[in-house]
């Protein structure tokens, strides 16, 4: 199934690559548990939105607080912040 170009199956695959990858460096870094707490709840989030295209009302929430953590992580954690910003952007791509 393809919307505007995309594949869809393959940018799920990408984001929940990306997910993975965000969660080991989060792992490996100093974050605060507050922060911690934001990025579990975006990630089921996310991980439910893409099991089910029936949430797209939610969708543009969960987009909105991705890019709040992008902006958190730009000064303290780059490696994240664009773990983050590849989210948001194949999220945006897939018309999310």
């Amino acid at each position: 199934m393809s919307d505007h170009g995309v594949d869809l199956g393959m940018s799920n695959e990408k984001i929940k690559d990306l997910l993975t990858k965000l969660h080991a460096e989060l792992q490996s870094t100093d974050v605060d548990t507050e922060t911690r707490s934001l990025m579990k709840e975006l990630d089921a989030d996310i991980h439910s939105l893409l099991e089910s295209n029936d949430q797209q009302d939610d969708a543009g929430s969960i987009l909105e607080r991705a890019q709040l953590l992008e902006t958190d992580f730009a000064n303290s954690h780059p490696v994240a912040e664009r773990f983050i910003r590849e989210i948001v952007e194949t999220l945006a791509r897939m018309g999310v």
